[in-house]
């Protein structure tokens, strides 16, 4: 059994040092922790050093639990909401976190919807044939007005969703009409779909990112894959978090109970 060990099971002193090499972290971090909020405040001996006690042990453990589900920022505001008290603030932090990984679920179930809806329209045969005439933009690329027709939407729609660098066609040479490669009306359809699913264009750029970031639709099987698995490690590690911080809040509310031989002592 080791000091910290042993000087958690009696309730004693611990050091920084003490405290931090449980977790392979330095005193200096710890420390950090203390003055940014995240652990109480420590006690100081007589030459000044700090002191923790078993209740900084399970500050820093909930914290350290936290981090994986809910980021580095919102576990530290999580931790500073519990250690002012504000026990609804803690509540509604968590909520937020939660809900920000339930949009998540809900953005990588939309993905996958809209590129099983896509994926008719990517095999041999059945995309539609290329204009002909003056909108013909050459094979496999097509100009706005054909594009938008075909969307049902209007021009102007696919010109915001350019703004918003959602779709990024060139521009021919000579005419200077903006021209969408296959690459430009895959992201179109895409950004189609999950807009009738209405998803805000903010929430739709990562999306597109990452198919063009893969490669293209079939590629981004493997994406998908990894996307839901970190979605599954989050919500894991938020159920972890949820145990350290619940003990921390039960630690907590314990030191605020004076002992019955204390209150004997005070009677």
């Amino acid at each position: 059994m080791g000091l910290q060990d042993r000087n958690l099971q009696n309730g004693g002193r611990m050091r920084p040092i003490d405290l931090a090499r449980r977790h392979g972290l330095s005193a200096q971090a710890v420390r950090n922790y203390e003055e940014d909020g995240i652990l109480p405040a420590a006690g100081r001996t007589a030459h000044g050093y700090r002191t923790y006690t078993p209740l900084h042990a399970q500050a820093l453990a909930a914290f350290l639990a936290l981090v994986p589900g809910h980021g580095h920022r919102p576990a530290a505001s999580i931790m500073r909401a519990v250690n002012r008290g504000a026990t609804d603030e803690v509540f509604r932090l968590v909520d937020e976190s939660h809900a920000l990984l339930l949009e998540d679920r809900r953005t990588l179930r939309a993905v996958e919807s809209a590129l099983r809806d896509l994926a008719p329209a990517e095999e041999p045969g059945t995309a539609p044939a290329p204009a002909s005439g003056p909108e013909a933009a050459g094979a496999g690329r097509t100009f706005v007005g054909p594009l938008a027709e075909e969307l049902g939407i209007r021009p102007a729609t696919l010109r915001t969703w350019e703004r918003a660098g959602l779709v990024r066609p060139r521009r021919d040479p000579l005419t200077g009409y903006r021209v969408y490669a296959e690459a430009d009306v895959r992201d179109a359809r895409l950004v189609h779909q999950l807009r009738r699913g209405g998803y805000p264009l903010r929430r739709i750029a990562p999306v597109i990112d990452r198919v063009r970031t893969a490669g293209g639709l079939e590629p981004l099987e493997a994406t998908l894959c990894d996307w839901r698995e970190r979605l599954s490690a989050r919500g894991r590690a938020m159920l972890t978090g949820a145990a350290e911080l619940a003990a921390y809040l039960r630690e907590r509310e314990g030191d605020d109970v004076p002992s019955p031989d204390s209150s004997k002592a005070t009677a």
